[in-house]
């Protein structure tokens, strides 16, 4: 029985390590199929969206939603830390309770249980103290590793925020440029007056280091994906989606456009999405069609009205299905996934801006 103790007790403290060291520490993709974080997000999503489901106002469902990111990262915290003081009250029940309490009451796992807890988080109350030079080992080793294990969880909440700071930035940027909520057809047309195709050159130059920034953020912190945006009508992965249409379709040809840079921010862009996909092991979704060919033939006259002419050809038609097959179905398998919303190609008609509106003047 103690010698089981004593293995369950290592294993714990083991593994908890490794997890945390892979999660907080170790600045690349993990591709170990069996992990207890991925299985502790997909145990705790499932029925955290399942009561999503049961909101029927569209703003409570998100509001909802948003809490799940910061409340996982510090019920994941807190399993963590469970299972390490778990842990050292196995081995010192394993070696037999070599604690001394002040008052001369007996020993038991409960007792253990009190010590280690104690001891990880530092308290030093005095009241259990080790009995042998082993207990006095396991109580050196726990503090140590309680202090260094809680000092990494303070750094790393930081940098967390820091990067969702950073990726939202962009995506606020993104409203006067393609709308709220933006869609690729009004990110053409506002670049479209006044011949400021130069600018929708330098914003797909930007938005190409954005996506190499977020894929490189959002591998190695997986869970900044559950971090929603401010407002409901935004999101990294409808951002993403956006410049992807763009993207599409200045390739296929948007007459005095950038079609090198496009095709270097979609080469980025596209490389997110499917990393992003393989991490969370989504299964593609081709059913749905984003731009059927009567969308399409309206879209033309959208960016026609615009003053931009767009290829009307068989090839072209060809092309676009080819590129949005490359990038849709992962796209939105995410958005299945996270539960979030993938914008239209266009929005018929006059809508608002997130900027052009608040709470006050809704009232």
């Amino acid at each position: 029985m103690k010698f089981l103790a004593a293995v369950v007790g290592m294993v714990l403290i083991g593994v908890s390590l490794w997890e945390g060291f892979e999660t907080i520490i170790l600045p690349r993709r993990v591709t170990r199929r069996f992990r207890l974080t991925r299985l502790f997000y997909r145990c705790t999503w499932v029925p955290w969206n399942a009561v999503a489901n049961l909101l029927s106002r569209p703003s409570s469902r998100e509001h909802y939603l948003s809490f799940y990111g910061p409340l996982s990262l510090l019920l994941l915290f807190s399993i963590w830390v469970g299972d390490l003081i778990l842990g050292f009250a196995l081995i010192h029940f394993a070696t037999g309770s070599i604690l001394t309490t002040m008052d001369s009451t007996p020993v038991d796992f409960w007792t253990d249980l009190y010590m280690s807890g104690t001891t990880f988080f530092t308290l030093g109350l005095g009241d259990v103290v080790p009995r042998t030079p082993l207990a006095r080992l396991l109580t050196v080793a726990e503090s140590g590793m309680g202090f260094g294990f809680l000092a990494l969880v303070i750094g790393y909440l930081p940098a967390l925020n820091q990067s969702f700071a950073r990726r939202e930035v962009t995506i606020s940027l993104l409203d006067a440029r393609a709308g709220s909520p933006a869609t690729a057809a009004e990110m053409i047309r506002r670049h479209a007056r006044d011949q400021a195709m130069e600018a929708l050159r330098q914003l797909l130059h930007d938005w190409e280091r954005w996506s190499a920034e977020l894929l490189e953020s959002h591998l190695s912190y997986p869970v900044l994906a559950y971090f929603r945006s401010h407002h409901d009508n935004q999101s990294w992965l409808a951002a993403l989606t956006v410049i992807l249409d763009t993207c599409a379709l200045v390739m296929v040809g948007l007459e005095g456009a950038c079609e090198r840079q496009a095709e270097l921010t979609f080469a980025i862009t596209r490389h997110a999405v499917v990393d992003l996909s393989h991490i969370f092991t989504t299964s593609l979704d081709r059913s749905e069609d984003r731009l059927p060919p009567a969308a399409l033939t309206e879209l033309r006259e959208v960016l026609s009205a615009a003053g931009v002419r767009l290829r009307a050809d068989a090839a072209a038609d060809e092309r676009l299905a080819e590129l949005r097959s490359m990038y849709e179905p992962y796209v939105i398998s995410l958005a299945n996934r996270l539960r979030l919303t993938v914008p239209p190609w266009y929005f018929p008609g006059e809508h608002t801006d997130n900027w052009q509106a608040s709470g006050w003047e809704h009232a």
